[in-house]
């Protein structure tokens, strides 16, 4: 596996956290982290690709393609801003460009999978099926999980995508219920494993303790040494 396209069921739910963790756990090998829109921000701003390299360390490349001021879907705030919004083909070219140079490429989308980059429609599972990679899915840890991770595995296999797995990308230091089921519950959701959960609040632990810890939250598919479920 050389490109690995990280998505989410939907929006604030750790891409940017685990996509670093799996950078931190691939330690050994040279990573790039492609962001091909960062919204939100202004100029100047680290965005998420800068926030991986961050956490995991000195051995991730940070690249992104675009970045638009407001908080919005990619399309809509290139739309408004006035500028022209990112293509997959441009995803698919960057990503193959990186991969020459390293030995894994991280493509963190925005948002969920079918949040679109432009206003024909197209989405990061276009990015990926130009790639052929797979896609790893970061999922929320409570109640209302499994429907939309089953929804975004359906997407994925009707575009004849592979679903590599499933990462919980902010698990309670205490789960109630709901969370504690859905980790046995998320791989048939997904009809793909679990590869890892990783803990509520590890974004704002020191990097050197990040790297430390990354590997125990993932699985051996993402680097780690947590037994896939």
């Amino acid at each position: 596996m050389t490109v690995l396209v990280v998505t989410g069921t939907g929006t604030e739910i750790g891409k940017t956290v685990v996509t670093a963790a799996v950078a931190a756990a691939c330690r050994d090998r040279s990573v790039a982290v492609l962001k091909p829109a960062q919204t939100g921000l202004a100029p100047g701003e680290p965005g998420d690709a800068a926030e991986v390299a961050r956490l995991a360390g000195g051995h991730v490349t940070a690249v992104e393609l675009a970045r638009f001021p407001e908080p919005l879907a990619p399309a809509t705030a290139a739309r408004r801003a006035g500028l022209p919004p990112v293509r997959p083909y441009e995803v698919a070219e960057a990503a193959e460009k990186l991969a020459t140079e390293h030995d894994l490429v991280l493509v963190e989308g925005a948002g969920g999978l079918l949040v679109r980059f432009d206003d024909d429609g197209a989405t990061l599972a276009d990015a990926a099926r130009l790639l052929g990679a797979p896609v790893l899915v970061v999922a929320a840890a409570g109640l209302g999980t499994l429907n939309t991770t089953a929804l975004t595995s359906e997407a994925l296999r009707a575009r004849g995508l592979e679903c590599l797995g499933v990462v919980v990308g902010s698990m309670p230091a205490e789960p109630d219920l709901a969370a504690r089921c859905n980790l046995a519950d998320l791989p048939v959701a997904a009809g793909a494993p679990l590869l890892g959960a990783v803990p509520a609040g590890a974004g704002a632990l020191a990097p050197a303790d990040f790297r430390v810890l990354a590997g125990s939250w993932l699985a051996a598919e993402l680097g780690g040494n947590r037994p896939a479920d």
